[in-house]
């Protein structure tokens, strides 16, 4: 605390009146002071207001990033299910017609070789008639 000088009808005036304009002075530097960290505190304020804006933000996209990510995933699996299905039908089938066709291939091959059977029996039998000819002949011609 400062102390002031007595005169006649009191405290030295200048005194008190430096004094005075000393904490005018110093009380206007607080209030500047206090405004400016007012002005700061509300701009930051604000700042801090844009950010939990901007992170409910992100957070949304997260989480729909990840719904998205989870349903790519599930068609995907689906997909692939769905494919891996059809490659056993295609197969199953492909393998049937390959049986069927050799079944078929097999049958025709029992029967071209019945065919030749015959055809050598008969062929036989038509070399075995020209030949009794061809003896028949023999036997004609010595006469």
């Amino acid at each position: 605390m400062e102390k002031f000088n007595y005169e006649a009808n009191g405290y030295n005036r200048q005194e008190v009146n430096q004094f005075v304009q000393d904490v005018i002075k110093s009380t206007e530097g607080i209030m500047s002071a206090y405004r400016e960290q007012l002005a700061k505190i509300e701009k930051l304020e604000r700042e801090l207001k844009t950010y939990h804006q901007m992170e409910t933000t992100l957070k949304k996209a997260i989480m729909n990033a990840e719904v998205t990510g989870d349903n790519i995933k599930r068609m995907a699996r689906e997909e692939a299910s769905m494919t891996v299905t059809d490659a056993k039908h295609n197969a199953s089938r492909i393998v049937n017609d390959a049986l069927m066709k050799a079944e078929k291939i097999e049958q025709q091959a029992d029967l071209l070789e019945r065919n030749m059977r015959i055809f050598k029996r008969k062929l036989k039998a038509v070399i075995a008639q020209q030949e009794a000819v061809i003896d028949e002949i023999e036997k004609i011609e010595l006469r």
